[in-house]
């Protein structure tokens, strides 16, 4: 693994404020000769994370993707301070005319009325069940919801309402909500999803430095897994040249640690995400920053990247049909299944009541 270009930011994937594709001025720093850093260094190159209030005015996504495998999700946060270098999400900060460079990672969006929004829509006469996705722009078990608990509070009326709901995640926190998470497996409505990109402490903890450590992650599969939770695995995203030859390894770890299907998604770098993860590369893997590019635009029909249906998240031509036939002989050599959504009960659904004005007698 080559030397870095620099160190970077400390805990941060992103190493500067990138306009987003809609800002109409840009801030460009220069040194007039008066500031001195302190022993630590420029203040500026810690930036800390804010969390502020968001009020949603709906909280389900409805998505018509054909190559997606659920219809409705939700997403407590906008933004994430895992700060994965290679995020989708990263542009929808740029909506915000915040940065999808370190804005995205530092200032965190909560939608603080999450939960009485998710209870009106449940309880819409037209609603028809369909499974949620739960954090799936943006990490639910992100570290700000140790403090908040959005998510928990979002999985207690899933629960309520018996509602079928999976979730993915990078962060280990999910434990917290056994208590929650093994009674509605019971009743074959939840399923949760571990993003394991490498099972390498140092590689990881530079390409998504906040998310808890691979370790932690195939610990958390574990226990949930002994606790009868249907557990799957999510190789993403594969990126060549740089943790590609770790796929077999991360699913046979999950496949030990009791995960019992998995996937896998080429990375992706729409809008600003291409020259984040170009930055990215030059700052970690300056030796190799080319090559990795050069493999992408091949994948990507000599784009850095093509959004197309159906090539979007495997890519296309030989490297991809590789990776392909790899992921594809592991998993039966393992003995996955594959991440499936029609697995889920949807005949239990009990609509929330609506508050009563006379208040709860019984």
């Amino acid at each position: 693994m080559g030397e870095a270009k620099h160190p970077g930011i400390k805990g941060r994937g992103s190493t500067g404020y990138l306009p987003g594709r809609f800002a109409v001025t840009t801030p460009v720093s220069t040194d007039d000769g008066w500031h001195q850093p302190d022993q630590e260094g420029d203040i500026e190159s810690s930036p800390q994370t804010q969390v502020r209030e968001e009020t949603a005015r709906t909280i389900i996504s409805r998505n018509q993707s054909p190559d997606v495998g659920f219809s409705q999700s939700i997403n407590p946060y906008r933004g994430c301070e895992h700060g994965c270098s290679y995020c989708f999400a990263r542009p929808s900060h740029a909506y915000l005319d915040l940065s999808p460079g370190l804005d995205f990672e530092t200032k965190i969006f909560a939608k603080t009325n999450a939960v009485d929004v998710l209870r009106r829509e449940l309880a819409k006469p037209g609603y028809r069940v369909s499974p949620i996705a739960l954090g799936i722009n943006t990490d639910a078990y992100q570290p700000t919801e140790r403090k908040l608990q959005l998510t928990r509070r979002i999985i207690e009326v899933l629960a309520e309402t018996k509602h079928p709901f999976s979730l993915i995640t990078k962060n280990a926190l999910v434990e917290r909500d056994l208590d929650l998470l093994a009674p509605l497996a019971h009743d074959n409505l939840v399923q949760v999803h571990f993003s394991i990109t490498s099972l390498d402490n140092h590689l990881s903890s530079r390409l998504e430095p906040r998310a808890s450590a691979p370790h932690a992650r195939l610990r958390a599969v574990r226990r949930l897994s002994e606790a009868g939770v249907p557990v799957g695995v999510m190789f993403a995203p594969a990126i060549p040249w740089v943790n590609d030859s770790e796929l077999e390894a991360v699913l046979e770890a999950a496949r030990e640690a009791g995960a019992t299907s998995a996937g896998y998604v080429l990375l992706r770098l729409p809008h600003e995400v291409a020259p984040l993860f170009r930055d990215w590369l030059q700052t970690h893997l300056p030796d190799r920053a080319e090559h990795v590019m050069s493999t992408v635009q091949q994948l990507r029909g000599g784009k850095d990247y093509d959004s197309t249906f159906g090539k979007r998240m495997r890519g296309e031509g030989v490297y991809a049909d590789l990776l392909a036939r790899r992921f594809a002989l592991a998993t039966k050599r393992l003995g996955f299944n594959r991440n499936r959504h029609d697995d889920f009960n949807c005949d239990l659904f009990v609509p929330p009541r609506k508050p009563s004005p006379q208040g709860e007698l019984f």
